[in-house]
């Protein structure tokens, strides 16, 4: 851990902040996803920087120790992959592997449409790619209570949130994401009280590990997290071409509650995902819940090497 160095490049009139370890001329970007900045990926950073790569993993913009956008409800996956090129541009590298979580998935996968020349592999933990003629509709299918559904709601998340301090929203999210059921609410109860004020932490997740998150959080707060990806699934992205044409790996949590999310396991397991992703491979990991590279690092990171490897 004290080996990753920390830099701020400045991309479209923003400084992001990006974690860095490693060298040589393979480079893998790792993308967090939602309540995770770039220390999500500590694990695996060290792993594949003592494997020979070079490993590199950017806050978003509005997350962690990177600049917020000016206007953060205007905020758009758009945005995040026009970073993505950008910094590489910044940095001189032409191609890499990205390994995504939740929904840094989805501007990995976009970007892979946009760029497939820039892309050697896609690594993608919890979420599998799903083009825009397969939109995300869970919120059809399931109760009011529905944290995505509630969290789209202009305002509500924000009086949720705000009678917290940062540290106790990041850890209550931690506990009910690391569960195997849907997050829900009653229709009287807002969603940080579904968690009770004395429900442990999960055994791989430290009381220093929470203060990290917590510190960055408290920096970034959540105007920009909620809205991407919360409040930005509907967006167009202009690609005409939806046939995903790079090596690719899911790596499917069996505890990981988004296999619960209508139609998602039925759309993994049947192979439909693979019409649209012809070079993906799937592995499920039988105790594996949403937060499986922190959970289970060293499966997560065998998982991964194997990858990068196959495809240099």
């Amino acid at each position: 851990m004290d080996q990753i160095q920390h830099k701020f490049i400045e991309v479209q009139g923003l400084k992001l902040h990006v974690a860095e370890i490693g060298s040589g001329p393979n480079v893998v970007v790792f993308l967090h996803g939602f309540p995770e900045i770039w220390y999500s990926w500590r694990h695996q950073m060290v792993a594949v920087a003592e494997a020979g790569f070079r490993a590199l993993a950017p806050d978003f913009r509005g997350y962690g120790l990177s600049d917020p956008p000016l206007e953060p409800e205007k905020a758009s996956f758009s945005d995040l992959i026009k970073d993505l090129a950008a910094l590489l541009d910044a940095l001189g590298i032409d191609k890499v592997f990205l390994v995504a979580k939740d929904f840094g998935a989805f501007p990995a996968y976009s970007f892979s449409l946009l760029h497939q020349e820039r892309v050697q592999g896609i690594v993608t933990l919890g979420i599998p790619y799903r083009p825009p003629s397969r939109p995300v509709k869970y919120h059809e299918d399931l109760p009011e209570g529905f944290y995505i559904s509630r969290w789209q709601e202009p305002g509500r998340a924000e009086a949720d949130f705000g009678r917290l301090d940062a540290k106790t929203v990041v850890r209550n999210i931690y506990i009910l994401f690391s569960r195997s059921e849907i997050p829900i609410a009653a229709e009287n109860q807002e969603i940080m009280d579904i968690v009770d004020p004395s429900a442990p932490l999960p055994p791989w997740f430290t009381e220093g590990d929470l203060e990290e998150y917590g510190s960055l959080y408290r920096k970034s707060g959540f105007r920009t997290a909620l809205q991407v990806p919360y409040r930005s699934f509907k967006e167009e992205l202009g690609t005409t071409d939806v046939i995903v044409k790079v090596p690719a790996l899911l790596v499917m949590g069996e505890k990981d509650y988004v296999l619960k999310f209508p139609g998602i396991e039925e759309y993994i397991r049947s192979g439909k995902v693979k019409e649209y992703v012809p070079q993906l491979e799937i592995v499920y990991s039988p105790e594996g819940t949403h937060f499986i590279q922190e959970q289970s690092p060293d499966e997560v990171n065998r998982l991964i090497l194997d990858f990068l490897k196959k495809h240099i």
